[in-house]
């Protein structure tokens, strides 16, 4: 049967020149990261501008907790990208599909469940992180109402995986833009109690978020349908959003070992604002400060792993590893030099920057600056491990990630922070970061050159309902198994 024809904007990432289709598809990944590192940027302005350093504390203690949260179902949408990327590379859709199902029954109901217990248990969980006596009743109402978002957020961030999966990655951009002009317009209006709207202090900035995730969610959901998406269930197929016994089974196990993964590092991150926290108010407002400047650093990091795996994901499925490694070199060269640029801009204009979130007076910007020359330059190694690790992943290597984070986060980057201050006083929680970034890049690199994650096997069980039928199906209609993006 011949190829139907590619559609304006579309591209196929299992041909043509690897770095140029690499640079193109990661790009737009970029633009949603970047919108979404100045969403926070621009409520934790309104936040500090409006409530003050605790308040600032207080929203920076909420969102590690909940990326904590989040971790604990997000492994599974980590799982379908790479099931999903594989289908498509096999050009086996109705697989795509069956994994895109079983994937949001599993991921949604986990996050309604995560949901409903971190509401009530929002008090206890902030004690437990030490956070600040003047910031535990703001951090807790900040909590409370982002909880509630969660499931709404978890179903947008799953479709957003599932479309970079078959190689879309433009619609996930235009729908954080949505999302960003909503939840940075409202952040004022509810904090502050601008015009119609009530005064709701730090709860509204929540609920500017909330209703940034309904919206947006929905949107993408009606998108996804009115374009006829490689990921959209009709009729039959609704039906695989009831889990499937042996679908389920791939995802957990590829899945759980992915979610561990950013469960070691959010709580690792935890573990640090505890420490941070005991320093004083000053201390834990320039932390959150250069929190915020790190999601910037990290942003390539995160975009060109993202656009690794797919395209990795996309060549296995297609039986091309020839490409592979040269995915990986392209992934690590643009990476370091997209990250080296950010690092040297970021710290030439660090005072200009931090005084949006405290004011220019605020006690807290020696502190960040100084956090900012000590830690800023482990992102360049953070960067390469990404992509090493987005490889591997992308042929269901899952578990030697998880080890080589265990040991960098843990026995090294927190051991370091525990004992260092006994040599070098407070500074070792800031040097503890780099030190467990190059742990982390040395594991990864003997693992990469080691060749064991190639001998997996990721592979989407047949349905036996369907088994029959595919056999005499002559494939999708025009376009659809062309990745976009």
């Amino acid at each position: 049967m011949a190829t139907p024809p590619i559609r304006p904007g579309q591209r196929d990432l299992t041909t043509g020149p690897i770095a140029s289709t690499l640079l193109a598809f990661a790009l737009p990944t970029l633009g949603s990261n970047i919108l979404q590192s100045l969403n926070g940027s621009i409520n934790s302005i309104w936040v500090g501008r409006f409530l003050g350093e605790s308040a600032l504390a207080a929203t920076s203690n909420a969102n590690i907790i909940m990326f904590l949260t989040f971790s604990a179902v997000f492994g599974f949408g980590m799982a379908a990208t790479i099931l999903i990327g594989q289908s498509v590379g096999r050009r086996d859709i109705e697989a795509a599909r069956r994994a895109f199902g079983s994937t949001v029954g599993l991921v949604v109901g986990g996050a309604v469940v995560i949901s409903i217990l971190g509401w009530l248990f929002t008090p206890q969980i902030l004690r437990l992180l030490a956070t600040p006596g003047e910031a535990q009743n703001m951090a807790r109402d900040y909590l409370r109402v982002i909880f509630l978002g969660l499931p709404f957020s978890m179903l947008g961030v799953l479709i957003q995986m599932s479309l970079r999966g078959t190689g879309d990655s433009l619609t996930p951009l235009w729908f954080m833009l949505l999302s960003v002009a909503i939840d940075s317009s409202f952040n004022p209006l509810l904090i502050a109690g601008i015009g119609p709207f009530p005064r709701m202090g730090i709860a509204g900035s929540a609920t500017a978020t909330l209703l940034a995730g309904i919206i947006s969610s929905a949107g993408l959901l009606v998108y996804v349908y009115w374009r006829d998406l490689p990921i959209r269930l009709r009729g039959h197929e609704l039906r695989y959003l009831l889990p499937e016994m042996a679908l389920v089974k791939t995802i957990v196990a590829k899945g759980l070992p992915m979610g561990a993964q950013m469960l070691v590092m959010s709580s690792a991150g935890l573990t640090m604002v505890g420490l941070v926290n005991r320093l004083g108010v000053d201390t834990a407002a320039a932390y959150a400060v250069s929190q915020q400047l790190w999601t910037y650093i990290q942003m390539p990091a995160m975009a060109i792993g993202v656009a690794v795996s797919s395209m990795a994901a996309q060549n296995i499925g297609a039986g091309k590893w020839e490409r592979v490694n040269a995915i990986t070199r392209a992934g690590i060269i643009y990476n370091t030099a997209i990250t080296l640029v950010v690092i040297v801009a970021i710290i030439l204009f660090d005072r200009q920057v931090m005084a949006l979130f405290v004011g220019s007076d605020s006690p807290a910007i020696p502190i960040a600056r100084h956090i900012q020359l000590i830690s800023s330059w482990t992102f360049v190694m953070f960067g390469a491990t990404m992509v090493l690790f987005s490889t591997v992943r992308a042929n269901g290597a899952t578990v030697a990630p998880l080890i080589i984070l265990a040991i960098a986060f843990y026995p090294v980057r927190i051991g370091f922070a525990l004992i260092g201050p006994r040599f070098i006083g407070q500074d070792a929680l800031w040097y503890a970061f780099p030190l467990g970034s190059l742990v982390s890049l040395s594991l990864a690199i003997l693992y990469y050159r080691s060749g064991h994650w190639r001998e997996q096997v990721l592979i989407v069980p047949p349905d036996p309902d369907e088994a029959g039928e595919q056999a005499h199906a002559a494939g999708e209609p025009a376009g659809r198994l062309h990745p976009t993006g």
